[in-house]
C-alpha cells in the first residue's frame, strides 16, 4: 500500500476523535517486515561516510516553520514523541508511514514524507510526572486487522488499551497502579506475538517487588489480558520484575533476547531481562543519567535513544547477546535531531525515531518535534561474531 495510505482509528470514554473514515474505506496495508530481506532503500538514508554519523548533511537549510529540508524527516510540528510505529513501508520508493504518539497531549497521528500529520485519535490523559501517551505499538498481523495497542494514564490508572477501525477502543489491561512518578510503559512483541507491557512501579518500589501487582512489571499477556501460553507461572501475568520507570522495550530479531530501558534510583540502565526473574545486575549504566529513552534491538547493536542529551547510543553486541565496545554516540553533533525519546527499529541498519526537545532543556527548532528515519554510518557499533 502507498504510503499516505489511511488508518483511521476510533475512541471512546475519555477519548475525543475527529470524525474519520468508515471501515468500508480502509484496504490492507503492506507489512513491515525490518529483518526479512534485503534492506530497503528508505526516505533520508544518508551517505555512510566516516564520521557523519547519520547526521543532516551541511547543505540542508534550516526548517522554515514546519517545513523541514532535512530528507530525513518524515514528520513535523509534533509535540514530544513518546512512541513511533511504522505501519507501511513501499518498497517501490523507500516512503515509510508511521504512527507517532505525543505524551503530554495525548494525540496519535499519522506522519509520512511531505505530508501534514494526521490525528487519527486523541485521549484524555494524566501527563503530570511521566504518564500519558506513552507508547504505541501496532499488532504483529496489523496488515490484516489495523490493531494499534497504546498505554495509557488515566486520572486513575495506567492501561493498555486496543484499538481497530471501525469501533471503539478496547480496554485489555487496566488497574495498572498509578502514582506520583513511575507511571510510562512500554509495548512490545515477542518472537510468539505475545504482547509485552512493561510497567512503572508508582513511586513504590515494594509494589516491583510484589508478584500481586501489576507494577513495576514486565507482563506477558494474550490478546484478552491474560497470562499469555508459555508464561514462567502459567497463572500470571509476569515475565520479570524490579522496574522502576521504564521507558523502552524492545526485542532482537531473532528473538532470542528482550532488552529493556530504565531510570532507577542510582542510573539509568539498560537490562537484558530473564524470564520469570526479578532486574539482576544491568547490562550497562549510566550514573551521569542522560535520560535513557526507547530502544531498538538489532543483530549486531542495541540503539538507546537519549532525552536529556544529544542524539542516541549504540551499543554493539555479539552474537551472544554480550557486549564488544563501548556505547558509540550517534546524531549528537549540531547536524543531528537534538533529544530523542523513541526508537523503533527498520533494519539492522536503520531505525525510526521521535524527538523530545519541547521538554524542559530542550532546544527545539521550527520543526520540532520531529520523527525521522536515520541510519547507522559503517563503523557506528558493529558487533563481532
Amino acid at each position: 500500500m502507498l504510503a499516505g495510505s489511511a488508518v483511521g482509528l476510533l475512541a471512546v470514554g475519555c477519548a475525543s476523535f475527529p470524525e474519520q473514515p468508515t471501515p468500508a474505506g480502509w484496504s490492507s496495508q503492506v507489512q513491515l517486515t525490518p529483518q526479512a530481506g534485503p534492506t530497503p532503500e528508505l526516505p533520508g538514508e544518508l551517505p555512510q561516510s566516516p564520521g557523519q554519523g547519520g547526521q543532516a548533511p551541511s547543505s540542508v537549510p534550516p526548517p522554515q516553520g514546519c517545513q523541514d529540508f532535512n530528507p530525513a524527516v518524515i514528520g513535523t510540528c509534533l509535540d514530544r514523541v513518546s512512541g513511533v510505529a511504522p505501519i507501511a513501508v513501499d518498497q517501490s520508493t523507500g516512503s515509510v508511514t508511521a504512527l507517532a504518539s505525543e505524551r503530554t497531549t495525548g494525540r496519535l497521528v499519522r506522519v509520512a514524507k511531505d505530508a501534514e500529520a494526521v490525528q487519527v485519535a486523541r485521549f484524555e490523559v494524566d501527563a503530570s510526572a511521566d504518564g500519558g501517551l506513552t507508547a504505541v505499538l501496532p499488532s504483529p498481523t496489523y496488515a490484516e486487522d489495523q490493531l494499534v495497542y497504546a498505554y495509557v494514564t488515566t486520572a486513575t490508572d495506567n492501561r493498555v488499551l486496543r484499538i481497530a477501525p471501525g469501533d471503539v477502543p478496547k480496554p485489555v489491561l487496566t488497574g495498572i497502579p498509578k502514582g506520583a512518578s513511575g507511571n510510562r510503559g512500554a509495548l512490545a512483541h515477542d518472537a510468539s506475538g505475545a504482547l509485552l507491557v512493561a510497567t512503572g512501579d508508582a513511586g513504590n518500589r515494594a509494589l516491583a517487588a510484589d508478584p500481586n501487582s501489576l507494577a513495576g512489571k514486565v507482563l506477558r499477556i494474550d490478546s484478552s489480558g491474560g497470562p499469555a501460553r508459555g508464561n514462567p507461572t502459567a497463572s500470571s501475568r509476569v515475565f520479570a520484575s524490579g522496574l522502576s520507570a521504564p521507558t523502552g522495550l524492545c526485542v532482537s530479531p531473532d528473538g532470542a533476547r528482550t532488552w529493556l530501558t530504565d531510570v532507577g534510583a542510582g542510573a539509568d540502565a539498560l537490562h537484558r531481562l530473564e524470564a520469570g526473574k526479578a532486574l539482576g545486575t544491568p547490562a550497562w549504566t549510566w550514573p551521569d543519567r542522560p535520560g535513557l529513552a526507547g530502544c531498538a534491538a538489532a543483530a549486531d547493536s542495541v540503539w538507546v535513544g537519549l532525552s536529556n542529551k544529544n542524539g542516541l547510543l549504540v551499543l554493539p553486541t555479539n552474537q551472544d547477546g554480550s557486549f564488544s565496545g563501548e556505547p558509540a554516540p550517534m546524531l549528537d553533533g549540531d547536524g543531528g535531531f537534538g533529544r530523542i525519546g523513541a526508537v523503533v527499529g527498520l533494519s539492522d541498519q536503520a531505525a525510526l525515531v521521535g524527538t523530545v526537545n519541547k521538554t524542559p532543556g530542550g532546544t527545539p527548532v521550527s520543526s520540532d518535534d520531529r520523527v525521522a528515519v536515520v541510519v547507522k554510518p559503517e563503523g557506528v557499533g558493529g558487533g563481532k561474531d
